[in-house]
């Protein structure tokens, strides 16, 4: 059976070596710039150069996300940041920018990059595109289930990284807008303001409400139980989600899923406890849910009570009078632990002082009732659930502050009187022999025994090594044991060397050589949804799109062009031009041009495009006028031409596309979310939830420029 990755994720230094001891194959992390979670404690140039030694004395790989969309101004920036990241010797970078990825490619072609979940890659066509433009790993968007993991691991040969574990988006990966639309940051830049996780109402279209509460915001995957499955359908790589989680989270949720990954090859199941999902529960969970992978129940997704960690149950409110609370227990307390009692609103505190039959007590069992004060009003049933347990955050905090991570090694030292020590070492990657500077003399008075120099070379407490077997064979005899210490030094640190032995890779010069667009002429487009709309307003628009099945009413037209949606799996057979807006369209049609949702930013981007057949580009929805005007300048300077560039200049921008049929279950096509007096339209489609901006934006077209505009209806 093939090896299994865990890969474990880092917001800091302290959860690097949480990861560690937790028994990750892999971390993934940021430096301070261009990766997707900017409000992690990510790490400085000085500290990914720490980390990545470390962890490759440890045998354990390095990926760092340079995943977020980079605007034109941020090249220059973005290319010296990676030339310095190159001279550490990462195992690996990830990217969702494809205009960033193609000057990576081609300025390191040595260099491994995996395709970030961002890139939406969902799909047969996705993935094998991205194996065929150089990628080495696709990281599979979180929507995926099973079966198409499977058909992808049989159908293409790359290496697929899966998320097991963590927070999940509920929209499509890659293809969401709402945090930039709402929050005013984006969250293909790593700025999300999680939109998702406030209170929402549902109303229909004609206003009546139908629900209410954190409606999109959903609970955590845990695929624990799973984790067989995912190893039977070929992935690579288990990935946990966390960069923003604190050092006990990532230690105990890898340690974990260690356990479980080494349970099944060992056993064919997985060997967890209750009492280890009973701790992961008290560590973070928002709820747990197989998610789309494993085709969660809808009910089983979402968690519209709350968008925090909720702890697990202790007990109830059976007295409240004048700050002073009771509670019978369902569960133990101690001395520390942080609770939250849940009513009208949540009311949260620390057990710092708590008592029993007026007693002050340092713990309580189940049945027991205590009492403690709080700042706050609560009411008599309210429930009580613990959000610390303090007990278990000092077992971990203690474990992560004297424990340490060693490697095995297996070592024979032989002794011959009159010749130096000739160690020969093994890490089960390299073995290396070192030969000591000091010779081995017959001893005058008492010699050192066999198992004394065993001894002494085995005290390697202060490295990241630890003998599991060291034979020493031959003769005793005399050596000092300065030189004994100075020779273990010496094998230490030679083996180090090896571990650390990293190719310097070859800067190249990036190369896209200018060529004659297929079509130089600018036009007025339109977007239509909605029959009537198109009727009454397409002649104001020399090209024209329009979605299935309006399309093949109207396809007669010579002006009307196919617009496929961001979720395609089948792809409809079509000779004339489309509009796509996902990776795995460019694997089906030549005669294309790509739509906003490839979140193009950069004149690189465009030009990649273009190489692949692009008749023309639509920027982002995220790009400003003057972002406009930076792609067409850079793009102009370099080739000596107009940029084949599409922008949408008006617009009630799709901000979420979900997997998840929001309105289904109360048999609606059409509503309203609504948040803070703004009412966002939903519309149902099928399974497909698809949620509009509440009003429409308007951008212009900076001036002396010459590009496609589209207007959206």
């Amino acid at each position: 059976m093939q090896k299994i990755e865990l890969l474990a994720p880092c917001g800091n230094m302290e959860s690097f070596y949480a990861a560690l001891l937790g028994g990750c194959d892999a971390v993934y992390l940021a430096g301070y710039e261009f990766g997707a979670r900017k409000y992690a404690g990510n790490f400085s140039m000085e500290e990914l150069q720490e980390v990545i030694k470390v962890a490759h004395l440890y045998g354990v790989k390095v990926y760092i996300t340079v995943n977020t969309m980079i605007y034109e101004s941020e090249v220059v920036s973005f290319l010296h940041y990676i030339d310095e990241l190159v001279l550490f010797h990462p195992d690996a970078l990830i990217i969702e920018d494809i205009g960033m990825f193609d000057l990576i490619h081609q300025r390191y072609p040595d260099i491994e990059l995996h395709a970030s979940t961002q890139m939406h890659l969902h799909n047969q066509s996705g993935v094998q595109f991205a194996k065929q433009i150089g990628f080495q790993r696709a990281v599979i968007a979180r929507e995926t289930p099973i079966e198409e993991i499977k058909k992808i691991r049989q159908e293409v040969d790359l290496p697929l990284e899966v998320f097991c574990h963590g927070a999940l988006c509920i929209s499509y990966s890659g293809q969401c807008l709402m945090s930039s639309m709402i929050g005013g940051r984006s969250g293909n830049r790593g700025t999300c303001t999680q939109c998702c996780r406030l209170p929402y109402q549902l109303e229909t279209e004609s206003g009546k409400q139908i629900d209410q509460g954190y409606l999109l915001s959903t609970r955590d995957l845990n695929t624990l139980e799973y984790i067989g499955e995912l190893i039977e359908a070929g992935v690579d790589s288990i990935k946990i989600e966390g960069r923003m989680k604190r050092p006990e989270y990532v230690y105990y949720v890898t340690s974990l899923y260690r356990k479980a990954i080494d349970s099944y090859l060992q056993f064919q199941q997985v060997k967890i406890t209750e009492e280890e999902i009973k701790n992961l529960k008290k560590i973070f969970h928002r709820k747990f849910t197989k998610g789309f992978l494993f085709h969660d129940r809808m009910d089983h997704f979402s968690n519209p009570e709350r968008p925090n960690h909720i702890g697990i149950p202790v007990g109830k409110v059976i007295s409240f009078h004048h700050s002073t609370v009771q509670i019978k227990l369902s569960d133990s307390v101690q001395i520390h632990d942080g609770l939250r009692i849940l009513g009208k609103k949540d009311v949260g505190t620390v057990l710092n002082e708590f008592y029993r039959k007026n007693q002050r007590v340092y713990e309580a069992k189940k049945g027991e009732i205590i009492t403690f004060k709080i700042h706050g009003s609560v009411s008599i049933g309210d429930q009580v659930v613990k959000t610390t347990d303090a007990a278990l955050m000092q077992e971990i905090q203690q474990y992560l502050k004297e424990s340490k991570r060693k490697v095995p090694i297996m070592g024979t030292c032989i002794c011959h009187i009159g010749q130096p020590l000739q160690v020969t070492v093994t890490d089960q990657e390299h073995t290396l022999t070192i030969t000591s500077k000091e010779v081995l003399q017959k001893a005058k008075t008492r010699a050192v025994t066999k198992q004394e120099l065993k001894q002494k070379l085995a005290q390697l407490n202060d490295t990241v090594y630890t003998f599991h077997e060291l034979k020493v064979v031959g003769e005793e005899g005399f050596i000092p044991m300065s030189k004994i210490n100075a020779f273990r030094r010496e094998i230490v640190e030679q083996l180090n060397q090896v571990r650390l032995e990293r190719k310097a890779h070859q800067k190249q010069v990036y190369q896209r050589e200018r060529i004659e667009h297929q079509e130089k002429q600018v036009y007025k487009t339109g977007l239509f949804y909605e029959e009537e709309t198109y009727q009454k307003d397409q002649k104001k628009f020399e090209q024209v799109y329009l979605e299935e099945p309006l399309y093949q009413k109207y396809c007669q037209d010579s002006k009307v062009i196919l617009k496929l949606d961001s979720v395609m799996t089948q792809y409809p057979a079509c000779e004339n031009t489309v509009l796509i807006s996902e990776y795995g369209s460019l694997m089906h049609y030549s005669n294309f041009i790509t739509n906003h949702t490839f979140n193009i930013a950069n004149s690189y981007a465009v030009r990649f495009l273009e190489a692949m057949g692009a008749k023309r580009v639509t920027v982002s929805l995220e790009c400003s006028t003057e972002q406009i005007k930076d792609i067409y300048e850079a793009y102009q300077k370099r080739y000596q031409q107009v940029p084949p560039l599409e922008v949408v200049i008006e617009t009630r921008p799709l901000v979420m596309t979900l997997k998840y049929p929001l309105l289904k279950q109360y048999g609606q096509k059409k509503g309203f979310l609504v948040q803070n007096h703004e009412k966002y339209p939903v519309l149902q489609k099928e399974e497909i939830t698809q949620i509009y901006f509440s009003r429409e934006i308007q951008r212009k077209i900076p001036e002396g420029i010459s590009l496609t505009t589209r207007v959206e209806r």
